[in-house]
């Protein structure tokens, strides 16, 4: 068969995969923030080692979006049989050509076991290589990733032993783009807990310039706590304490001022501040705490199976224009009275956390209860302006099948632009790997003209996988040429207390078809899935110009010297939470 024949095939078999109804799509019961179990269970034993096969990687061109497929092997191309999903983006900025994406990694969709993979570029997204998994065969989740000023990256995983009915975290570094790692201190030091969330201070010349804070989800804590902080990028971490009102589920971010914000809860949404954090010998105190109303609940389950259907992001406005310092909170909720579906929801402050607006409906579509929109994520430009991406049902005549959709607003959030379909549809139940979910959240990395995207999608079509798809994480550049001129939408302004307003009045969302193309030659090999330990150095990294990544070399990590455990205190079932 020759290239174009098998790339005509390829196109043939995903467009008929997105006609046929695919069997087995469902609802999962719906439960409201905060729960009183894990989302992340170590219940599998590492997948068997199986022979690797693999076919071209996907690119997707929808319209003027183009879908780079990220989670590929060593070669560039698709793994077949294997699962990736809940990516996490860092872009350099200093250099926008590279960038990295986390995500779990699950070598065999016959397996729940899941690790932390990882995928890196040196040219703005078009090529991606995947040198393995930070730790192999160890269980890791809830993969977290930042950069600093500078460009170091740092990645924040969740890891837990059979022998564990909990997680503890560690940090870990790069300095070369993504392509090795450093873990910061001995395993599981950073505490930490169950949907785990950190953030960086990047204030040069301030007074905690590199302070890395992060907080958990309380109740499911690695020992106790719900936050700390480290001082040293992660060598060491303070003592954990407790937040006011246990805000869990959530995302952090830190001010020109370096004063650190993180919003969390669901039911209700909190946004707490620290204005002492930033001072290094000093206990943090937690000294604004403010209920926001962002017209709902967070939930667990209906589209998203036995996952969350999107956390609470906070991001701050570090312009230095007129938003400066503006906060901006985005979480898709379940609306209030409502018993199905999902809306992404926005609320501002302008006053550093004291007032927040009313919540605004960011997806323009009529309302329809039966529609899912789920995973909202928010980022903030250089320029100010503030992108926010989600996938939506809106388009799918079974209320399922998901697009990734996107608007922004370049006036600090009072006015919207229309929203923006950026991918092709796709099954987000499709390709299970033994964990009925594809993940929690998707992110966005903006910049002055644009933001980096990295979300999951299940276009790679394998018969043997739940719904004849496979669960893969993708990148894509958004940018507001891509919708034309926006009909602006209204928010309302901060008031000291919050009130519902009025949904905005909805616009037709037309489709673009989509086309998708495929990389490489598919190759069958017996290798071993790609793995490696801590340091791994490729050979080479991919050009504009190539065809395929690089091929990588694994590099074994220096085992750390293990630091000393206290004795473990007994973990008895916890009650539900009230």
């Amino acid at each position: 068969m020759s290239a174009i024949s098998h790339q005509l095939s390829v196109i043939c078999i995903l467009i008929l995969g997105s006609l046929v109804a695919v069997s087995g799509q469902t609802l999962a019961p719906l439960r409201k923030l905060p729960l009183n179990e894990p989302l992340e269970k170590y219940n599998m034993p590492p997948a068997a080692p199986r022979k690797i096969e693999t076919s071209p990687r996907m690119i997707l061109q929808f319209g003027v979006f183009t879908s780079y497929q990220a989670s590929v092997d060593a070669n560039g191309n698709n793994i077949l049989g294997d699962a990736a999903n809940e990516p996490s983006i860092a872009v350099d900025p200093s250099d926008a050509n590279k960038m990295m994406i986390a995500w779990r990694q699950f070598n065999s969709i016959q397996s729940d076991f899941r690790q932390a993979g990882w995928g890196y570029t040196t040219d703005a997204g078009i090529h991606w290589t995947f040198p393995g998994v930070l730790q192999n065969n160890i269980f890791r989740s809830d993969p977290v990733t930042k950069s600093d000023e500078t460009g170091n990256f740092f990645y924040l995983s969740l890891q837990s032993t059979q022998q564990q009915s909990f997680f503890c975290d560690d940090l870990w570094r790069s300095t070369n783009g993504g392509q090795s790692w450093t873990e910061q201190s001995p395993d599981e030091a950073g505490h930490g807990g169950d949907k785990e969330w950190f953030t960086i201070d990047t204030n040069v010349g301030g007074m905690g310039h590199g302070f890395v804070y992060q907080f958990w989800t309380g109740f499911f804590a690695c020992d106790f706590g719900e936050f700390n902080r480290s001082t040293n990028s992660g060598a060491t971490w303070m003592s954990p304490i407790n937040i006011p009102n246990s805000p869990d589920t959530g995302a952090m971010g830190v001010d020109t001022n370096g004063n650190l914000f993180l919003a969390g809860g669901g039911s209700p949404f909190w946004c707490v501040r620290s204005s002492n954090a930033q001072i290094g010998n000093q206990t943090p105190i937690f000294d604004r705490v403010t209920q926001v109303n962002m017209g709902g609940d967070l939930i667990q389950g209906g589209v998203n199976g036995i996952g969350l259907c999107g956390q609470t992001f906070i991001a701050v406005d570090r312009s230095g224009g007129p938003t400066n310092n503006n906060l901006y909170v985005v979480a898709s909720v379940l609306p209030t009275g409502a018993s199905n579906g999902t809306d992404v929801m926005f609320a501002r402050s302008t006053d550093g956390g004291q007032t927040f607006s009313a919540p605004h409906r960011i997806n323009d579509d009529p309302i329809n209860h039966n529609k899912w929109h789920i995973f909202g994520t928010p980022s903030v430009a250089p320029n100010g302006r503030i992108d926010v991406v989600w996938l939506d049902s809106r388009n799918a005549a079974n209320n399922i099948d998901m697009q990734l959709f996107y608007s922004y607003s370049t006036d600090g959030g009072v006015t919207w632009a229309a929203n923006i379909p950026v991918s092709s549809s796709f099954n987000p139940q499709a390709g299970f790997p033994n964990n009925q979910k594809i993940g929690d959240y998707i992110t966005i990395v903006s910049d002055a003209t644009g933001g980096n995207v990295a979300y999951a999608a299940t276009y790679n079509v394998n018969p043997n996988a739940v719904g004849g798809h496979e669960q893969d994480v993708y990148y894509v550049r958004v940018f507001p040429t891509g919708g034309g001129t926006p009909t602006p939408t209204p928010t309302a302004s901060p008031t000291p207390t919050a009130t519902s307003t009025a949904s905005p009045t909805p616009t037709a969302t037309v489709t673009p078809t989509a086309t998708a193309t495929a990389t490489a030659t598919a190759t069958a090999t017996s290798t071993a899935s790609p793995t490696s330990t801590a340091t791994v150095t490729p050979t080479a990294t991919s050009t504009p110009t190539a065809t395929a990544t690089a091929t990588a070399t694994a590099t074994p990590r220096p085992t750390p010297t293990p630091r000393s455990e206290p004795t473990p205190r007994a973990r008895p079932t916890s009650p539900p939470r009230p």
